[in-house]
């Protein structure tokens, strides 16, 4: 893709015109000085694409000048120290302390190794995106377990504020983009409970804690039963229990954004009924466009619920959730689906996936092979054939953020219905989340 030749699409400009130098600028970050990684995986979904030069031009310029908030997903990976985590194996390392390892370097390596930092760099400059809704906590209820993932994107940010800082409120997110910076605004992948049931004060209080460290949306559930709901891997589809009622009635107190991507149905759907603030699914998809969904998808009713609370559905990227082709082209199926029936201000696009480093091949080469671990309970799924294939990974590489919006030009979109999909009904939903406590 080159840039040389730019069709203007700022407000009060005629498409046609020569692009200002800035403009001409914005889309050459998004276009050159790609590496093969990245490359690659453009040239994929470009072919799926086919845009014509003016619907190509228009998409990256939209794309440039706009926030573009990813509604839930993953910064930039970096590569592990394959000789440092074999030495860990070595030494005789549990698998919690290797899991831990793991992620450690994954999550932080890019702040101080040069190689790691390039590769950190290069992808949020391809991707265009301003701000991503972070998962920064493991997954589960338990609060030492889910600060690990805070803090460490609590030091990446520290570490790295000329580039991506932490965003503690939505003006935030605005300020980064005014400045040509990124910023990481917190997501938990679950509600810290002190699992000592002696009141619902008690067993809450660290709710308001980890709102205090930055955390602005947690995950009610994670695919299986806990004591707020079901999620969507239960069988029973049991719903919301009295004590998630609670739950759900201090995030909205707090200013915390209630996320039900991985919970039941029925869950889901009792979830943005009851809450006073927007409820979202942050990475999901449309259960209708498959004869066969995936239990991680939302079916109309629930949608529906959930734009009536003020919230929205963010697309994920997940080639097994979207069914279908699994590439791009699902990808926009289900944004469209989802805006044509439930309206442009309850969409956004939640990739649910990260860059990962060209250098990662090369460094697990020096680890050894483990022994097969028997399946984490969380990740018990329901059974599924579904075939992924690397064609439809790289369609939907989150590098390629650009071209999800040229496929919104494509699909007739206005650019104000385009802005609020990418990036405009998540700021619309951090400002209606705040909070009594400020």
């Amino acid at each position: 893709m080159k840039a040389a030749v730019v069709l203007s699409a700022v407000p009060g400009t005629r498409i046609g015109e020569a692009a200002t130098s800035e403009e001409t600028e914005g889309v050459a970050e998004l276009t050159e000085r790609l590496n093969p990684k990245i490359r690659e995986a453009r040239e994929v979904a470009m072919k799926i694409l086919k845009p014509s030069e003016k619907e190509l031009s228009r998409g990256l310029q939209l794309h440039a000048e706009s926030v573009v908030f990813d509604a839930y997903g993953f910064s930039p990976r970096a590569a592990i120290d394959g000789a440092a985590y074999a030495a860990a194996v070595a030494a005789g390392a549990s698998d919690l302390e290797l899991r831990d390892l793991r992620e450690e370097m994954s999550m932080t390596r890019y702040v101080h190794n040069p190689a790691e930092q390039r590769e950190y760099r290069d992808a949020w400059r391809a991707s265009g995106v301003t701000c991503i809704f972070q998962n920064a906590g493991e997954e589960g209820q338990d609060p030492l377990r889910l600060v690990k993932r805070l803090a460490r994107f609590t030091y990446a940010t520290d570490m790295l504020r000329d580039l991506v800082a932490k965003a503690a409120v939505p003006d935030d997110v605005l300020d980064a983009k005014r400045h040509g910076r990124h910023c990481l605004y917190f997501s938990g992948n679950g509600v810290p409970l002190t699992q000592q049931w002696v009141s619902v004060p008690d067993e809450l209080r660290y709710l308001r804690v980890f709102y205090q460290l930055g955390i602005r949306m947690m995950h009610l559930t994670y695919q299986r039963r806990n004591m707020i709901g079901d999620g969507c891997g239960e069988k029973s589809d049991a719903g919301l229990s009295d004590f998630g009622r609670q739950v759900i009635a201090e995030m909205n107190r707090v200013g915390v954004i209630p996320d039900c991507a991985h919970s039941g149905w029925r869950t889901s759907l009792e979830a943005a009924e009851v809450s006073g603030k927007p409820v979202v699914a942050s990475h999901t998809t449309c259960t209708a466009l498959d004869a066969n969904p995936h239990a991680r998808s939302k079916p109309d009713n629930v949608i529906r619920a959930i734009a009536d609370s003020g919230g929205y559905v963010g697309i994920c990227c997940i080639p097994r959730f979207l069914r279908g082709k699994g590439d791009i082209s699902a990808l926009l199926d289900h944004v469209d689906y989802a805006a044509r029936k439930f309206g442009a201000d309850h969409v956004a696009i939640g990739t649910d996936v990260s860059y990962s480093s060209q250098n990662s091949a090369e460094e697990r080469k020096k680890v050894p092979r483990l022994p097969k671990g028997r399946t984490e309970f969380r990740s018990l799924w329901p059974a599924d054939t579904f075939q992924t294939t690397q064609q439809m990974t790289d369609s939907v590489a989150w590098t390629n953020w650009p071209l999800f919006t040229v496929g919104l030009v494509q699909r007739g979109y206005s650019d104000e219905e385009i802005r609020k999909i990418i990036g405009g009904n998540v700021i619309r939903v951090t400002r209606d989340a705040v909070g009594r406590t400020q």
